[in-house]
């Protein structure tokens, strides 16, 4: 039989056989500069990473190997498409510590929280719903609801996140153009990408207008256990929004902050009705959580410290957030602005009007630094001039180098 070869100008495209959806499908800009971060000599104020040396490896090992040793047939199996029952109750046990309480019936373990919320998504969005978003908000969050073609409607926030008289405006506006709303995705502590926390005063309010209007809220919290002062959350002071109104607000939580994201643990915490829905879309996806990871992080839970290494994660990022706060202090021109966050990983950066940010990065890098432009953190164009640092991975130093050539690129524009 004769092979006859193709030529690739003969190949045919698949692209304009694609699903209208797939359009929504662009690379992460954080992705996108990843490969720039890894140069040789480049400083990465980009990628929120979780600065894992801080771990104790040789102990998590034995973890592990444990869990192969002796729950090998279990782990390696297929396993429940809720997750372990197990882990379903020490998830409650950790979320305690914020104030909720939940049973394990209401908890979806996924492939962590970037499944979580695209499991959301797909089930409550209809191409041309309207999910309304913090401005600025998580970039991977806006490439979920552009990939299942919703439209985001941003609220601003201020120093005390996201005030709810702009909210209802918000809600109100979009409702007298027609338009159907879906949900509020809200990261209510340490914001990804502008480290603002949502004010005590506000948090009521903020669930009753979602509330009476009829809207879910869709609580994204990664990072709400690293707090800078090494405390638990004051779940009195400043609760989980979930905790406020279980029924009409799905939390999503992750471990990949907290412990680790080579795992993918995360989990979605829904009324029951909600929850046998997500376990049939997860399934569709993955059949299940992987079952390794969830027993890794089962022995890690019940055997180990956790606690203590939540400290001990806050405490390195307390220190390289100050370090980074002084950088900016010494090194940005006049008129720029930035949050002062009190944990995670990100601070926010405002430069004076005029200055686009896009601009900088191709400069920045020549300079040797790394960062994200804020218009990734916006569906509507906003964020021109503003910017994201993640203090998150690299040491003091480097924070406090990077901060100086980013000046340095910004002032030779």
């Amino acid at each position: 039989m004769t092979v006859t070869a193709v030529s690739p100008v003969d190949r045919p495209s698949h692209l304009a056989k694609m699903a209208a959806r797939a359009a929504g499908f662009q690379p992460s800009p954080v992705r996108a500069v990843f490969d720039v971060s890894m140069q040789p000599g480049m400083i990465s104020l980009a990628g929120g990473n979780p600065f894992l040396p801080a771990l104790p490896l040789e102990g998590i090992a034995q973890l592990a190997r444990s869990v192969v040793l002796e729950r090998g047939l279990e782990a390696l199996q297929y396993g429940s498409g809720a997750g372990t029952e197990e882990l379903q109750a020490l998830i409650c046990q950790v979320m305690k510590l914020e104030g909720i309480s939940a049973s394990p019936e209401n908890i979806q373990v996924t492939a962590g929280s970037q499944m979580a919320l695209e499991l959301v998504t797909k089930l409550f969005c209809d191409p041309g719903d309207v999910v309304i978003a913090e401005g600025p908000t998580y970039v991977g969050a806006l490439g979920v609801f552009e990939g299942f073609q919703a439209e985001v409607a941003h609220v601003a926030m201020d120093d005390d996140g996201v005030d709810p008289e702009r909210l209802q405006q918000v809600i109100a506006g979009l409702k007298a153009a027609g338009k159907t709303i879906k949900f509020f995705y809200t990261i209510p502590n340490f914001n990804n990408p502008s480290g603002i926390s949502l004010s005590p005063e506000r948090r009521q309010r903020v669930v009753d207008v979602c509330r009476a209007e009829g809207v879910l809220v869709v609580e994204d919290n990664p990072y709400g256990l690293l707090a800078f002062d090494g405390t638990s959350p004051d779940a009195t002071a400043a609760p989980a929004l979930h905790s406020l109104d279980p029924d009409n607000v799905l939390y999503l939580g992750s471990f990949s902050k907290i412990f680790a994201p080579g795992l993918r643990v995360g989990w979605v915490v829904a009324p029951e009705d909600v929850r046998g829905r997500l376990q049939i879309a997860s399934e569709a996806t993955t059949i299940c959580p992987s079952v390794l990871s969830q027993l890794i992080v089962e022995n890690y839970i019940s055997s180990y410290d956790w606690r203590g290494q939540i400290e001990a994660y806050s405490s390195v990022y307390a220190s390289r957030c100050r370090a980074t706060l002084d950088a900016l202090a010494a090194h940005m021109p006049e008129g720029t602005r930035w949050t002062t966050p009190t944990g995670g990983f990100f601070t926010w950066v405002t430069l004076p009007e005029g200055i686009d940010t896009e601009q900088v990065l191709a400069a920045a890098i020549d300079s040797g630094v790394v960062f994200v432009p804020g218009s990734a953190f916006y569906a509507d164009g906003g964020g021109a001039n503003q910017l994201r640092i993640a203090f998150s991975y690299a040491d003091e130093e480097q924070l406090s180098e990077g901060v100086r050539r980013l000046g340095e690129a910004i002032r030779g524009l």
